[in-house]
């Protein structure tokens, strides 16, 4: 009997076009003799469709075609059972659910909130649990994970920001009121320039960026307080960006590791997903007791977290010593057949419609 996968994707974040291509491809490369596949779309409005037009990408051109032909419906826990249900009058069940594979990215989705909701549902779902998918968002609260189990990381200052008010808090949890130019001091003395300023939570470099002076710090803390009111301030590691996969299934496995090649200053969203100049060498042409360096440090990460189904975890090797720094861990990495996460797992040897059976298979443990 075939094993009824809902693939949920889409949502509210400002990462949704690219769920959308991680999820069709994926869908398109399921296998149909193992798998009936369920596709779970959620607009930006936070509706949801289901149907098989939803496999074909171009039916996103245009979402009014969505809306007249495809399905809208529920997700509802029926006496146990995980199902789709027509938000009509007459709530006509549509289809059941036996496992879910989440393919979201960002804000409202990939920080627990989606976890959240399959675990109302009582339903297996693929991936991070809540609390790992929501530390993993969290900049801040990564940081202090990974400090705890002493994974070396870039130094940082922490501020929230309200009403422009801006509150540096220590490692102790002590806080201390400033404003724009003391905060500026504090960068200049404590990380120096060029440093790095992001929103806590947000993912695909959403909102991150890299200032140079205090002029720009000011601007770059005014752009990160849009997508969120935690900002995280880094210290400059100028050396290769390496990423590394991770796997569990009923043990924790680390890929190998590739390098990002970046045609801008930084990995940032247009770097990724615009500028057709960045790219990926894998594996890394760094040595082979870096490579297991770094994939022990990445596991170390995983488990930190309490992590479980996949993550991808990354790092820098710094420039003027070789020493090696987490940067982040990634709890739903981009699953589009370009992205690092797939193509890691390929260069092991696990093609990617192996790596999908993979992790559907680790919803069921």
């Amino acid at each position: 009997m075939k094993i009824k996968v809902g693939v949920i994707y889409g949502g509210k974040s400002v990462e949704h076009e690219i769920s959308v291509i991680s999820a069709v491809q994926a869908m398109n490369f399921m296998d149909e003799e193992k798998y009936d596949i369920v596709p779970i779309y959620i607009t930006k409005n936070l509706e949801m469709y289901t149907g098989g037009m939803l496999k074909d990408i171009d039916s996103y051109r245009d979402l009014s075609l969505i809306k007249k032909y495809a399905k809208k419906i529920n997700l509802v826990n029926k006496k146990g059972r995980f199902v789709l249900q027509k938000t009509s009058w007459f709530k006509r069940e549509i289809n059941e659910i036996d496992i879910a594979l989440p393919i979201v990215h960002g804000q409202g989705t990939e920080d627990g909130t989606i976890q959240g909701l399959l675990e109302l549902l009582n339903v297996k779902y693929v991936g991070c649990k809540v609390l790992a998918s929501a530390v993993s968002m969290d900049k801040v609260y990564t940081k202090i994970l990974f400090e705890k189990a002493n994974i070396p990381q870039a130094n940082y200052i922490y501020i929230k920001a309200f009403n422009n008010i801006y509150t540096v808090v220590d490692n102790q949890l002590n806080e201390q009121e400033l404003n724009l130019d003391e905060v500026s001091s504090m960068v200049e003395k404590q990380l120096g320039y060029p440093a790095y300023v992001k929103p806590s939570n947000s993912g695909s470099s959403v909102g991150i960026s890299k200032a140079k002076n205090s002029d720009e710090l000011k601007t770059a803390i005014k752009e990160a307080v849009k997508y969120d009111k935690k900002i995280l301030i880094e210290e400059e590691i100028k050396g290769k960006e390496i990423e590394c996969a991770i796997l569990k299934n009923e043990k924790v496995e680390a890929s190998t590791v590739g390098e990002i090649l970046s045609a801008d200053e930084f990995y940032s969203f247009d770097s990724k997903y615009k500028n057709k100049d960045s790219k990926t060498v894998i594996p890394a042409n760094i040595s082979k007791m870096e490579i297991e360096e770094i994939r022990k440090l990445a596991i170390k990460a995983f488990n930190a977290v309490d992590g479980s189904g996949l993550a991808r975890v990354d790092f820098f090797i710094k420039e003027a010593d070789n020493k090696i720094y987490i940067n982040e861990i990634n709890t739903m990495p981009g699953f589009t057949q370009i992205s690092m996460y797939p193509k890691l797992w390929e260069q092991c040897g696990i093609k990617y419609s192996d790596l999908l059976d993979k992790l559907i298979d680790s919803a069921k443990k």
